[in-house]
């Protein structure tokens, strides 16, 4: 998965209600990204890029309850 800056991320667990971000910077090769409220734009924090997913479930196909899920690629923002 390619992390980059302008992609917008989905929280995974369920209770934490839809809750979005977005890739704010990102240098490739780091362990960390910035990110932001994807609705507010506020909030500015680093998060660590294992906790970045590109697909909802996990390797053994369960849905996965933590993380960030890949919404956007940041092209249609």
């Amino acid at each position: 998965m390619t992390i980059q800056a302008r992609q917008t991320y989905r929280a995974a667990n369920t209770l934490d209600e839809g809750r979005r971000i977005f890739i704010e910077a990102y240098q490739p090769g780091s362990e960390r990204a910035y990110v932001v409220d994807a609705d507010t734009g506020k909030r500015f924090r680093s998060i660590r890029v294992s906790q970045l997913h590109a697909e909802p479930v996990t390797r053994s196909g369960q849905p996965r309850r933590s993380g960030y899920v890949l919404e956007t690629d940041g092209n249609d923002r």
